[in-house]
This record gives structure tokens, C-alpha cells and sequence, in this order.
């Protein structure tokens, strides 16, 4: 599926990863509809948008509110008669030290990471089932993969995502839905730059959002990117859970 003359709906677009994959979608003449919490960030970047020859509808939304997700598909289908793919990419991975943490901010994260996911995905998939057709894709994390020091409950949350992903992809197969899920490696976001996380192998927003149209137009089940992340993910999965464990204690800052 290319992505030109679409009705593409962008949850998380106001910045980061999610405004590079919207300008550069924008050149290709598509329908943007542009959701996130921050209202003059998205009006900001809707003007840029059609000044790239595309159309963009604005629409405020908190993805960690059930009914909030709800009225924002019902607005973008009332607006433009049909989604024909949808951008989940809300997500937030800040550092936690089990010892330290509360129960609060666990559960926190999940709704960021895990829940603003359902969330989207029960309507989206009412309307694209009657249609019999339609894309949904996720960005996810290669922390989704492994248990990451300083990152369990972020890659828990993501971990769910996957296999969430993973079922509909099964259930909904008969019903010309494809499910994309996306898994970055670490991207040079201004919301990571002064986290105190290692960053190896990482790359650029822009270079992000190229992988992440590519895994889009090419339907991938799950596309894993950079490459070099990609096989050194895989190594991981295939080593001894405690050579594993002692690697990656390895990037571990000395006070964590």
C-alpha cells in the first residue's frame, strides 16, 4: 500500500517522531488527521502540512481517555466519510528503579503505553470490520522484547501492545485488516536527551519516520529498525537469559 490520496489518522503527531512522519506524509497529497493533547502544536503543524500540499483536521485528544479516543475517531470518520489507516504512536519510557517507584506511576505508564493502544484500537476496528478493510499500525519498542533494567514497566507495557497486536492481527485477518507494529531502537527525541539512558545505535526522528512509512506501505508484521538494532535483538532472544541479564547490566549507569 502506498501512502498518497489516503485518509491517515495520527494519534501522537504534535511532536517527536509522530510530526516527522506527518510532514513528510504531507508530500504526498494525503488526508492528515493530526491528534494529540497540545492544541497549538497541531495547529501549528496543520499549516505546515497543507503549505506540503495535503489537508489536515486538528483534533484534541488525550489517547489515555477511553471516551476521548472514541469521539476522535467518530470526529475524523464524520469529517472525512472513512479512516483508511491509522498511526497509534503514543508512548512515554521514562526511567524507573523498581526500588523507588510507586504503584501510581506503574500504572501510570500503562495507560500511556498500553492503554491509549485498546483504546484506539476498539473503535477503529468497529469501523474498518464494516468496511472490510483498512491498516492500524503501533509504535512499539524493542523494549517490548526484553525485560530492560530501569525500563520494566515501560517494556511490560510494551510487551502487552505486542501481543495485543498480535491477536488482532489473527482474529481479524478474514476481515482485510492489517496490524503494523513498529519497533524503533532508540531515536534522538528531544523528550530522551537528558533521561541518563544509554542511547547505542541511535538514529534520527526523521530517519525514524522513514523506517516507520516504510513498515506502513510494506504491510510488515513487525518491523524492527535500525537493522543493527534489529540483529542484535534477535542475538538476545536466542542467548541464555543470564548472559542477557549480565550484558545489558553492562549499560547500566554506576548509581542506577
Amino acid at each position: 500500500m502506498k501512502l498518497r490520496h489516503k485518509t491517515i489518522l495520527l494519534v501522537g503527531a504534535s511532536s517527536g517522531i509522530g510530526r516527522c512522519v506527518a510532514l513528510q506524509l504531507a508530500q504526498q497529497h494525503n488526508r492528515l488527521i493530526l491528534v494529540a493533547r497540545r492544541q497549538a502544536e497541531l495547529q501549528q503543524l496543520a499549516q505546515e502540512v497543507e503549505a506540503l500540499g495535503s489537508r489536515a483536521q486538528v483534533i484534541v485528544c488525550d489517547a489515555t481517555c477511553e471516551e476521548d479516543a472514541a469521539r476522535a475517531v467518530a470526529e475524523a470518520i464524520r469529517h472525512h466519510g472513512s479512516i483508511d489507516v491509522a498511526l497509534l504512536n503514543v508512548g512515554d519510557g521514562p526511567a524507573f528503579n523498581m526500588a523507588t517507584t510507586s504503584a501510581t506511576d506503574i500504572r501510570h505508564n500503562m495507560n500511556v503505553n498500553y492503554l491509549s493502544l485498546v483504546n484506539f484500537l476498539v473503535p477503529l476496528i468497529a469501523h474498518m470490520k464494516t468496511r472490510q478493510q483498512g491498516l492500524i499500525a503501533h509504535t512499539n519498542s524493542l523494549a517490548g522484547f526484553l525485560g530492560l533494567p530501569m525500563q520494566g514497566p515501560y517494556s511490560a507495557a510494551k510487551a502487552a501492545a505486542r501481543i495485543l497486536m498480535d491477536a488482532c492481527r489473527l482474529e481479524l485477518k478474514n476481515d482485510n485488516i492489517h496490524f503494523v507494529s513498529l519497533y524503533p531502537g532508540f531515536v534522538a527525541t528531544e523528550r530522551v536527551a537528558n533521561d541518563g539512558i544509554p542511547s547505542p545505535l541511535e538514529i534520527s526522528e526523521s530517519r525514524a519516520a522513514q523506517h516507520i512509512i516504510h513498515g506502513m506501505e510494506s504491510a510488515k508484521t513487525d518491523h524492527l529498525f535500525p537493522a543493527s538494532s534489529r540483529w542484535l535483538i534477535r542475538l538476545a532472544l536466542l542467548l541464555p537469559k543470564k548472559l542477557t541479564g549480565w550484558l545489558l547490566l553492562k549499560y547500566l549507569p554506576a548509581d542506577y
